[in-house]
């Protein structure tokens, strides 16, 4: 009796398992063969079942590789022949035919296949999957296999995707509640495309039902609203990545022209140089260490800074060194070495800019928003910054080395009866503000080409960063290089980048006007000198 029972149930759980449904030869043939209307129809009719084997087609026709012959379609692969929707060995007629796909059934076989992975058991091919199905175009007949994806998902940001393809899918059905659901599930994504779409269905004429069309508005104002919370973010995120940016720029001058008074206008071809030594240590391990090239940036690092400050220092030992205290002198002079550095640069490495790459791990960004993505070099910069401005800090603050500089910065003549060597304090202060400008250019590397032209875009920016934050304040460096920052991207939006330039430029004019002496007034006996 137990035997039966136990047969008996095996029986039923076969009846009730869902029947796996092959691909045939015939829906095969229909697939690859007649107009595209009727093929895409067929396609749309087999994916549904998700039938494993039809994948294997789809590959075979997006690969050219499908040929039709005597109403049949043949699929050859490595020197191999067999009849589509079978596993059967078969000889290729002399007449057959190639298959031809144009452009709208090869998005229909891109769809389908994107589509047909939703159902791996592998979540990354899933997720690849749902990536490439979301870039293409989408249509009803691709509903039932979407379902059937959304129901079997365990991943929850999968699912969620799902959801809102599945809603974007049904926007469109002839049944109201559909679209009603459609849009109220729609009301959570904060997707561009997804606007675009609720705006043509809220078009004159697009949707009838008073409804549908209400759920539709709110839809839509909270899309609009999540979108612009991106762009506000992302106004500011560019504005703090810009700041850090003029902060590197202007560390290395607020302590050549902030505490040394020494108005060198080659500080931007240190920049340049600084730059420049990076791209040499990238394609010294491109040459020599392509398996560590990832690891370039780490000896680029401490190689700009090394190549800036010795070239600072043969400046200030050559030079500078008989121009203290001669303001106009030093521009001129610093004014004329920057053409030679720059005509330099370009007999050695040609006037043609150079491309630096990035570091794998400085590729990519991080994706906020569906509007608002912060890249890795932008975010490295912001980090490097901070550690640039904390090391300069203590350094300054902290060291004999910055007591030094301090204390001749004051007062020259006391520190020299004091026993300290001025000569060599100041060639270490204006090697340490080239050292800093070559760590500018080193991370501005990351974010664009290197050229002999490159320091010309910072010098202003530099010198107008260290004039508002007040000639010798770290502190107001780093609160005049953000707020400029912010304000040049924040003006860009509404009036452009030459006309938010000039906006900026005039609103420094007016500050310093009203606050020659800067944000952070020097105090003490060096702000009476």
């Amino acid at each position: 009796m137990r035997r039966i029972l136990l047969l008996l149930m095996l029986a039923w759980g076969v009846l009730a398992a869902p029947m796996v449904r092959a691909l045939t030869p015939e829906e095969a043939t229909a697939i690859a063969s007649g107009e595209t209307d009727d093929r895409i129809a067929a396609l749309n009719r087999a994916a549904a079942q998700a039938d494993p084997a039809l994948a294997g087609l789809v590959q075979a026709l997006l690969d050219d590789a499908v040929q039709l012959a005597g109403g049949k379609a043949y699929v050859t692969r490595d020197g191999r022949t067999v009849l589509a929707g079978t596993d059967t060995e078969a000889t290729l007629p002399a007449d057959a035919e190639e298959v031809v796909n144009n452009n709208r059934m090869r998005g229909a076989l891109e769809a389908a296949l994107g589509a047909l992975q939703l159902v791996s058991p592998d979540v990354a091919v899933r997720r690849a999957a749902l990536a490439e199905l979301s870039r293409q175009q989408l249509d009803e007949a691709q509903l039932p296999l979407i379902e059937k994806a959304f129901a079997a998902e365990t991943d929850t940001a999968l699912k969620t995707q799902l959801e809102r393809m599945r809603a974007t899918l049904l926007i469109g059905a002839s049944d109201p509640a559909k679209r009603l659901a459609a849009a109220q599930a729609l009301a959570a994504s904060g997707e561009s495309s997804v606007r675009s779409l609720l705006q043509e269905r809220l078009a004159p004429g697009a949707e009838a039902d008073p409804q549908v069309r209400a759920a539709l508005s709110a839809a839509l104002s909270a899309v609009e609203g999540r979108l612009a919370w991106g762009e506000r973010l992302g106004v500011l995120f560019t504005g703090v990545s810009l700041g850090s940016i003029l902060l590197l720029a202007a560390l290395g001058l607020a302590i050549t022209y902030g505490l040394m008074g020494v108005i060198n206008m080659a500080h931007g071809e240190l920049i340049m140089i600084g730059a420049y030594a990076t791209w040499l240590v990238q394609n010294l391990f491109r040459q020599y260490l392509p398996g560590a090239f990832d690891g370039y940036l780490l000896v680029a690092i401490p190689a700009a800074f090394l190549a800036s400050a010795l070239v600072g220092a043969a400046l200030e030992r050559s030079v500078i060194r008989w121009l203290y205290g001669r303001p106009l002198e030093t521009l001129l002079a610093t004014w004329g070495i920057s053409l030679v550095l720059m005509q330099g640069v370009r007999s050695l490495f040609g006037a043609q800019n150079v491309a630096v790459e990035n570091p794998s791990w400085l590729s990519g960004g991080v994706a906020v928003f569906s509007n608002l993505t912060l890249p890795y070099n932008r975010l490295a910069i912001l980090v490097f910054a901070a550690v640039v401005l904390a090391g300069v800090a203590l350094l300054i603050a902290k060291t004999r080395l910055g007591l030094f500089v301090r204390g001749v910065t004051q007062n020259r003549r006391m520190a020299a009866c004091m026993g300290v060597n001025t000569a060599r304090v100041d060639t270490y202060a204006f090697s340490l503000g080239a050292g800093i400008a070559g760590l500018a250019g080193c991370a501005l590397s990351q974010v664009g080409n290197v050229g002999p032209d490159l320091g010309q875009g910072y010098i202003v920016d530099s010198f107008m960063v260290v004039v508002l934050g007040g000639v010798g304040q770290l502190a107001g460096t780093v609160y005049a290089a953000l707020g400029l920052g912010f304000l040049s991207k924040f003006l860009e939006g509404y009036a452009g980048a030459v006309l938010a330039k000039i906006m900026v430029l005039v609103f420094i004019v007016i500050f310093i006007q009203k606050r020659p002496q800067g944000m952070f007034a020097m105090k003490g006996r060096s702000a009476e000198a």
